[in-house]
C-alpha cells in the first residue's frame, strides 16, 4: 500500500477526517503509519480555516495498536526502534499542542498504540460496541508513546494500573463511566455524532478553543498553584490582547452571531 493511502484525509468545511486505512489488519501504528499521520498533522496545522480534526479507522477497529509481528525485527535495531518511539511521541506532542480540536471517533478495536492515539485527543466519541483498553502486558509489552503517563492523568492512578496490569479491554458504556471517553454514541451514529460535535466546534472562537486547550494541557503538566498563575497570565493575556475576548461580549451586548478572526 502506498504510504499516502495509509491514512485518508476528507475535508468536510471547516473539519477534516484523518481515517487510518488498513482494516484487515486492525489499522496498526508502525512506523509508516505514524510517519504518514504526524506529516499530514504538521500539515494542517499551517490550515488557518480548519477548525477541528476526526481521526478515526476503517473497518472494525479504531487500532489494535503497533505491528506486533513487526516489533521482533525493530527489537533488533535499536536506533530504529528508538527513532519509532520518538515518532509516536512527537505526533501525540503535535496533536496536544495543536491549535486545533482532535476528536477521536473510536469505532471499535482500541488497544495499546490505539488507546495512546486516543489519550492525545481533545475529545473522545466512542461507538457503543467499541472495547477500549491497554493491552500491552497481554503480550509482554509496556506502553511507550505516552500512555503510563497520559492513562492516570485521564482516569487516576489505580484506574490506569488496573488496565495496564490486567490487559483488560473495557466496554464503551464503561470507559465513559471512568472518564476514559467522553461520550458514548450508536455505532451507526459514530460519523454523524462526530462531525456534528466539529460544527458545534467551528462556531467558537478558535482563540479560545486553542487557549481552553492549552490551560488544561499545561496546567496537568505543572504544580497546582503554578498552574493557577499560569491561568491567570493566559488569561489576563488573552482578554486584553485577543480581539475575539471583546467581540464575544459585544455579539452579546448587541444580539448578533459574533464575528470571530481567524487564527494566524
Amino acid at each position: 500500500m502506498a504510504e499516502q493511502d495509509l491514512v485518508l484525509l476528507e475535508r468536510l468545511g471547516r473539519t477534516v477526517r484523518l481515517t487510518l486505512n488498513r482494516p484487515e489488519q486492525l489499522n496498526p501504528l508502525d512506523r509508516n503509519t505514524l510517519r504518514r499521520l504526524k506529516e499530514l498533522v504538521l500539515a494542517l496545522e499551517d490550515d488557518a480555516g480548519l477548525r477541528s480534526v476526526i481521526v478515526t479507522g476503517q473497518g472494525r477497529a479504531f487500532s489494535a495498536g503497533g505491528d506486533l509481528k513487526g516489533y521482533l525485527s525493530l527489537y533488533r535495531q535499536p536506533a530504529a526502534f528508538r527513532a519509532f518511539l520518538q515518532d509516536f511521541d512527537a505526533l501525540c506532542a503535535a496533536i496536544e499542542a495543536s491549535a486545533k480540536v482532535y476528536i477521536a471517533a473510536i469505532n471499535g478495536l482500541t488497544v495499546a498504540g490505539g488507546l495512546e492515539l486516543m489519550l492525545a485527543c481533545d475529545v473522545v466519541l466512542a461507538a457503543e460496541d467499541a472495547r477500549i483498553g491497554d493491552g500491552h502486558s497481554n503480550f509482554a509489552q509496556l506502553p511507550g508513546a505516552g500512555g503510563s503517563q497520559r492513562l492516570p492523568r485521564a482516569i487516576g492512578a489505580l484506574r490506569a494500573k488496573r488496565l495496564l496490569l490486567t490487559g483488560e479491554l473495557l466496554p464503551a458504556a464503561e470507559a465513559e463511566r471512568i472518564g476514559l471517553v467522553t461520550a458514548v454514541v450508536p455505532a451507526d451514529a459514530l460519523a454523524s455524532e462526530s462531525l456534528a460535535w466539529a460544527e458545534r466546534l467551528a462556531e467558537k472562537s478558535g482563540a479560545c478553543l486553542k487557549g481552553a486547550k492549552y490551560l488544561v494541557n499545561e496546567g496537568m503538566l505543572r504544580p497546582f498553584p503554578d498552574a493557577l498563575r499560569m491561568e491567570q497570565d493566559y488569561v489576563y493575556a488573552y482578554a486584553t490582547g485577543d480581539p475575539d475576548a471583546t467581540e464575544g461580549l459585544n455579539a452579546f451586548a448587541e444580539k448578533r452571531p459574533p464575528r470571530y478572526r481567524e487564527l494566524d
